[in-house]
Formats: structure tokens, sequence, C-alpha cells
């Protein structure tokens, strides 16, 4: 079948500059937005999202796209994503485009839809890993075919005001502008075929409260955040009460978190235990508890900055990816879990939580147990910063007791912990 290829490539960067992360610098999330063929009133097209951010991804219930078309375009078909809402199609007799409205809504689709209906890259429920955790889980992709657009480069219009939601941060876009070519393999893998393409940068907005500055009832708000900022009742009940509610565990359509009660009123906590001091080495225990019966956390991150991090000797039983943000300082880095075996995070109960512990060996021109330096500086939870409340005082060694003896004394007996509330 001869046609002409064309192709309009659309790179949407959503990196942040109001919300910069020192920690991921050039973390952005593309859109490509590629014309494979023509159609009689429109072209065919290829939609793929890669999300290129080290440690933020998109967890359930997934990503949301939408966009404004510049003239009367309508949907015909979609495969391998859906529109939320049909629109105003009663001009349209007998064939039915799939959407006719002006702004469409896009989402995924789940896992374990016909075949018929998939497309490479898709059904994942909207679930993007990050970049850094997982390349291959990183990318989303559909096709649709586009009506009413125009046939040739000159007459197609591409879609302007894209906007990505999801269960976390917020984009904005600017307008698209031109781009290098982008290559694409022919059905028979032998040769290559050109396109047009076209780029447009946008913004990240990401609300963020220093911990230890945030009063006690800002902070029992912050929890109540859900996805797009807005304010969500919670459910709180002790343990001893949640035993009894029938359907504890089972998802409602509102989607109100039931959380168990805490007196940090967080729906996650992250463990950072001080547990054995070497001569050479120390370890370090760190456990993550879900507080949430109605949230399971899919490919999770813990991403923490310690400045002995640039010695790490084993982790036990996450996998471990060191973050060099700033070229020189490796104090940085990302634990997540194996996959298949600790990479989901179960809601509240007996599951809800996974641990490993860390060995590192002690640097000893800078090593020190004084005033905290065995705690992280900072952590982010699935790419969220965590509170970190300061805790009164740090452990310190008797001065009556042999020195040898009281370092090991001290971080065996005393389980140094902190709360971290995610936002």
């Amino acid at each position: 079948m001869n046609f002409f290829i064309a192709a309009f490539f659309l790179s949407v960067l959503f990196s942040s500059t109001a919300a910069y992360d020192p920690l991921d610098p050039n973390g952005n999330i593309t859109i490509k937005w590629d014309i494979m063929s023509w159609t009689p009133d429109g072209y065919v097209a290829v939609v793929t999202m890669n999300n290129f951010q080290m440690f933020r991804h998109v967890m359930s219930p997934g990503w949301t796209l939408g966009w404004t078309w510049a003239k009367k375009e309508v949907i015909w078909t979609m495969v391998g994503a859906q529109t939320t809402e049909q629109g105003d199609c009663s001009k349209f007799k007998g064939n039915i485009p799939h959407c006719c409205k002006k702004t469409p809504t896009v989402v995924d689709l789940l896992p374990g839809v016909p075949y018929n209906q998939q497309f490479s890259n898709c059904c994942k429920g909207g679930v993007l890993a990050a970049w850094g955790q997982d390349p291959t889980a990183s990318v989303s992709a559909f096709q649709v075919s586009v009506g009413q657009a125009g046939t040739t480069n000159k007459t197609v219009k591409l879609p302007k005001n894209f906007t990505l939601l999801g269960p976390g941060p917020g984009y904005t876009c600017g307008p698209a502008k031109i781009v290098p070519s982008t290559n694409f393999l022919t059905p028979d893998r032998r040769r290559k075929t050109q396109a047009l393409s076209n780029d447009m940068e946008c913004d990240m907005y990401i609300l963020s409260v220093s911990g230890a500055e945030t009063p006690e009832l800002l902070r029992l708000l912050l929890v109540l955040l859900q996805r797009n900022n807005h304010f969500l009742p919670f459910l709180c009940l002790p343990e001893s009460k949640l035993l009894s509610v029938v359907g504890v565990n089972t998802p409602r359509k509102d989607n109100t978190p039931l959380l168990q009660c805490t007196h940090h009123m967080c729906p996650v906590r992250v463990h950072w235990h001080v547990k054995v001091n070497y001569k050479d080495y120390w370890r370090a225990k760190v456990a993550i508890t879900n507080f949430n019966y109605r949230l399971n956390y899919t490919q999770w991150t813990l991403v923490v900055q310690h400045p002995n991090l640039n010695n790490v000797t084993q982790v036990f039983s996450f996998d471990y990816k060191p973050l060099v943000p700033y070229g020189s300082i490796n104090d940085t880095g990302m634990f997540y879990g194996m996959k298949f075996y600790n990479d989901l995070l179960m809601e509240a109960g007996q599951f809800g939580n996974v641990q490993s512990e860390v060995l590192l060996q002690k640097d000893k021109d800078t090593f020190t147990f004084k005033e905290g330096w065995a705690f992280p500086r900072k952590v982010y939870f699935n790419g969220e910063e965590c509170m970190l409340p300061p805790p009164e005082s740090y452990p310190f060694l008797p001065n009556s007791a042999p020195q040898s003896r009281a370092f090991l004394t001290t971080f065996i007996i005393c389980v140094a912990f902190f709360f971290l509330a995610m936002m």
C-alpha cells in the first residue's frame, strides 16, 4: 500500500521550574504525537508518553491526558486508550465517532482487555514507572484516528493546550514548536521513514511544605491532600475496630481513604533504624509501613539523601541506584522494590510493609555519629518530599562508659526512628 507517511512530533516536556527539584534536575515527561498515515478526512496518529523522571512515577489510578482541538476535529476510533466522554455526536448518522468533544480527555485501558483493543505499550491502567527504576515500564502509547482534520501538512492543525494529570503533580503546557524530525521503522523493519516534528514544553507544579515548620493543624490537613490538590475527607478508626469493619480492604467508588489511626496521622511511615555499629561498617534498617487500608503503592520509590551513601557496600532486599544530581556529590540514592518480590507495597494490615537493611562502609575522614549524622537529610517517598520532624535529642555516649563498648551498646539498644509524613 502506497501512501504518503508524514508525522508531526509533539514533544511535551514536563519539567519543574516553579517546583524545581535539585535531586532530579533533568526529569521530564515527553509526549510524542506522530501522524503515521492519511485517511479520507484526516489522519492516524500514535501518541506516546515517556516518563524520564528518575524517581517520580505515575501511580494508580493513572495518567489523564487532555487537549483542545484547533478546528472541528473528531476522534473516529482509538486503540489502546479511550476518552472519558463521547460528547455531542448527534449530527453524525450511521458511523458514529468515538468522541466529538472539543476538549477530549483520554485515559489508559486496564490490563487484560481484548487483543483487538490493545496497542504496544498500552493497557497498564495509566501507571508509568520512573525511568530510573524501570525504563521498559516508563512508556505508554495509544493510536487515534482523527477526522475532519485536513489531509496534508498544510491543512492539518496541531492540538493545543495539552494537560497531563495524575494522582500526584499536575502539569501545564506551553505552545508547540518545531523540533528535529524523528525516524520510524517500517513494518518490514528494513528502512526508516522520517517525520516532521513539533515540540511543546510544560511546567510541573507541586505543593510543598517544610515539616519542621508545619503546625500540627496544617500537618493534619496535608494528609487530606488527594489527586489534583483537592481536599477530601478520610476515615480513621483504631486498629481494634478496623477488624470488625465489613469490607475493610475493599476500594470505594469515592476513593475515600481508610487510615489506621496513629499519633502522626500520616498514610505512610518511613522508619530508619541504626541497627549495628561495626569497626569499619555500620548497618541501618529501612522499613516502610502503609497505614491506608484501601490503597496499594505500585512500583514505589524511596529517595534518601545521606552523606555516607557514597560508600554503600550492600543493600539486602531492595534494589538500589545512586543518584548524582550535582555531578560529583554522591550523597543521594534511590531504593525501590525488587520486581515480583516487594515492588508492591500492600494496603495496611499484615502485609502492608516492606523492609530492608543497608550496609555502609565508614569514611575515616568524615564519619561520625554525632548530632544525628546517621539520619537522612532528605527523604522522598514516590517523588513527594516527606516531612522530617527533628528529634528532641540525639543518642549520645555516657561519659563513664568505655568508648568502644559505649558505641556498640548505644546502637544495639537504641532504636532511633523518626516519622515521615508523605504529602
